[in-house]
This record gives structure tokens, C-alpha cells and sequence, in this order.
């Protein structure tokens, strides 16, 4: 495994991010720009954490730190 996009977990947060980007952007404009920009954020935060947690890989208790961010952010 050479880069965090070899992931599986990492390919199904990025498609959700997009999915929910789409799905946002249908919000009517009073939510979009509050409660939809804080959905589109904590979306993208998911692979945003994956990927840096990826790459501090080399200390196990980082990689699963960021990992945990990343699952607070889904729950988010």
C-alpha cells in the first residue's frame, strides 16, 4: 500500500463527501449557508483525517488517533 487512496475506507468517505456535497447543494439557500456548510465540512473531514492519519502510519497510536477523528466527524 503506497498512498492513502489505496484505502478502501478512504474511496468510500471521499464518495460520500461528494454525495453529500450534491445532497447540500440542494438545501434551500437559509440552510445551505449554515447547517448545510457545516454538514459539507464535516464530511470532508472524514477523508480529510484518513489521509493524514495515513500519513503518521509509521506510529500506530497517530494513525488511529486520526482515525477516531475521522469517526467523531462522521457522527458529526
Amino acid at each position: 500500500m503506497n498512498s492513502y487512496k489505496d484505502l478502501d475506507i478512504y474511496t468510500m468517505a471521499y464518495r460520500l463527501a461528494i454525495r453529500v456535497h450534491e445532497l447540500t447543494m440542494k438545501l434551500p439557500k437559509y440552510e445551505l449557508y449554515e447547517q448545510g456548510s457545516q454538514v459539507m465540512r464535516s464530511s470532508k473531514s472524514i477523508k480529510d483525517n484518513i489521509a493524514e492519519g495515513f500519513g503518521r502510519r509509521r506510529y500506530k497510536a497517530e494513525f488511529i488517533r486520526y482515525l477516531i477523528f475521522a469517526h467523531a466527524s462522521c457522527d458529526e
